[in-house]
């Protein structure tokens, strides 16, 4: 894939959930790259974290829902050029801008001073409480308490109180004792770190030596920042000054205001600690917490005009979102009732997407809808323009959600399970739709499904996903054909075409791990034949098998022994040709 683009890099992505007063980790850790035009599936069992992974990177995670670490770089040309206007409002906000840089540059010159203080203080700190290591062991004491209490709270919550009494009571009793458990831990924990700070400040030496060098360290700091700001950090600071209005100049008056002081602070601080704003990836890093930045190119009397790096992991607001989704990344989903309002007509639910995002007239939006229409085969489309969704069957409904969806020619079109409510007949024939219109059209497909059988017909690359991690990737034909996960090799063993008359159906034992716990070794050796010793202690790195096949397993370690795949996975080229229709080119 050297020779393709990438349109979406994914890197160290964590999604997290706030669950019942738990936090339940979804993604974990997933490094991928999604290339321009090409067709991707990402497959496991429900639950694996197929859809929560695409979601977000369309910006539609559920409200408890919240990217925790990582990045998501869309790489688009249009979307990361910005102009703003560089008026006389856009003077004052930049001259504004300038001064608080300037006065703040002088913390610069004491930052590894300040340094010095903050490990001082952390010290005497960590000796007037509890260590690292006795508070990670009461941290994880009370979180396991805590974890327990939730669980029967929840479980008690679903009791019947007719027919359950003495459930309930037991239960009441239990959270109560579990009450009195937590308690105590933190009062041990309190009484503890007590014990430690008393016994600090009893030693006078150290006390004494402490504010002492504290006192040296202050001289030295409040003498090195009455230094004199150098012509360097003004020059940089104009171009600051400037990457901070190009990357908040989209917004109104009121929230560029807000967003500007937002990142005069985060440089200051940035300042004060010492982070190299002259390093590209730094200053990201400072803008990434209020905004994401605009890198300053240049400018005319009437604009300025910078690019951007898209960080869709970092997008907080609601407008930044109307540019990207739809107009760059759409979605079909599984059931096009849901998709779909039953109230309003079919033309008017494509019209209104096009005149959002695309400014034009009513007219000039009717003429696209129903050429639209046209292209994703909907007969005499000019006659059902004004029809209901009531009066389309299911395949008609699913060729307008994609209509709707390709409306604004995204970069990027996620179909999470777009044919699952369909019959095997008009699956057929939307998977066929999808593929041809991605030749007009030059999209990047997304494929969301368990359905291996839709994997063979549609993806170029398979993704294999398990308690959401990445645990193989590789084109479709390493896949299928050689695959190297036991998780992968399982998940072909239970495709029902490929068993034999007679036989039984294979079925994976277990039950995926709970999330909401920290994974010790591969998260799958719990349900793995195959599993050894290392799996249940440490977790695998991704092996390479070729330039473009990777798997997460220690089958994969040259240490490890030799394990041939199941007997029925073994040579299926010539089964899943036949099972799916597919012709060998």
């Amino acid at each position: 894939m050297d020779d393709k683009k990438v349109l979406l890099s994914v890197r160290d992505l964590h999604v997290k959930f706030r669950v019942r007063g738990r936090i339940l980790t979804a993604i974990r850790g997933i490094d991928l790259d999604i290339y321009e035009n090409e067709s991707i599936a990402i497959v496991g069992e429900s639950g694996s974290g197929k859809s929560v992974f695409t979601k977000t990177f369309a910006g539609m995670l559920d409200s408890n829902g919240f990217i925790s670490e990582g990045q998501l770089i869309f790489s688009d040309d249009e979307l990361a050029d910005t102009h703003v206007g560089n008026g006389s409002v856009a003077q004052s906000f930049m001259k504004h801008a300038r001064a608080k840089l300037d006065a703040s540059s002088k913390y610069e010159f004491g930052a590894k001073t300040w340094q010095e203080m903050e490990r001082l203080k952390a010290e005497r700190a960590e000796r007037m409480g509890l260590s690292h290591e006795e508070q990670a062991a009461a941290d994880k004491a009370l979180k396991e308490l805590t974890d327990a209490r939730t669980n029967l709270f929840n479980l008690k919550q679903t009791l019947d109180p007719k027919n359950q009494k003495a459930e309930i009571r037991d239960a009441a009793a239990k959270l109560k004792d579990y009450d009195k458990q937590i308690k105590e831990l933190k009062a041990a924990n309190e009484a503890k770190a007590k014990a430690h700070k008393a016994a600090a400040k009893n030693d006078a030496g150290y006390e004494a030596n402490f504010q002492k060098k504290m006192a040296e360290l202050k001289a030295r700091y409040e003498k090195e920042i009455a230094a004199t700001v150098t012509k360097a950090q003004t020059e940089r600071n104009e171009v600051l000054a400037k990457e901070i209005y190009l990357s908040i100049g989209r917004y109104g008056f009121n929230k560029r205001l807000q967003l500007m002081n937002g990142l005069l602070k985060a440089l200051k601080k940035a300042m004060i600690m010492g982070v190299d704003l002259d390093n590209e990836n730094e200053r990201n890093k400072v803008f990434d917490t209020v905004a994401f930045r605009v890198k300053y190119l240049d400018e005319t009397p009437e604009k300025l005009h910078g690019t951007c790096i898209l960080n869709l992991a970092n997008v907080k607001y609601a407008k930044d979102w109307n540019q990207i989704r739809g107009r760059r990344i759409a979605t079909v989903f599984q059931d096009p009732m849901t998709s779909l309002n039953p109230i309003v007509t079919i033309g008017k639910q494509i019209t209104s997407v096009i005149v959002r995002h695309q400014g034009c007239s009513e007219a000039e939006a009717r003429r696209r809808a129903i050429e639209l229409m046209h292209k994703v085969g909907i007969p005499h489309a000019e006659q059902r323009f004004d029809d209901y969704p009531f009066q389309y069957s299911g395949g008609m409904r699913q060729r307008i959600v994609i209509a709707i969806a390709l409306s604004c020619q995204p970069k990027i079109l996620i179909c999470d399970e777009p044919t699952t409510a369909l019959d095997v007949t008009i699956q057929a024939q939307i998977l066929k739709l999808i593929k041809d219109l991605q030749k007009e059209f030059g999209y990047t497909i997304v494929f969301i499904t368990h359905d291996l059988g839709v994997v063979a017909n549609i993806a170029d690359r398979v993704a294999v996903l398990y308690a959401g991690q990445v645990i193989e990737l590789g084109n479709v034909d390493e896949v299928f054909y050689d695959p190297h996960h036991p998780y992968t090799w399982a998940l072909l063993s239970s495709l029902p075409q490929l068993a034999q008359s007679g036989s039984k159906l294979y079925s994976i034992t277990g039950t995926p791990p709970s999330l909401y716990n920290s994974i010790v070794g591969d998260a799958f050796a719990p349900r793995n034949p195959f599993c050894l010793k290392i799996d249940t202690l440490e977790e695998p790195p991704m092996f390479k098998v070729t330039e473009t096949h990777s798997a997460k397993t220690w089958l994969l370690d040259p240490r490890a022994p030799k394990i041939d795949k199941p007997e029925g996975i073994q040579n299926i080229h010539e089964k899943i040709l036949g099972a799916y229709n597919i012709e060998e080119i």
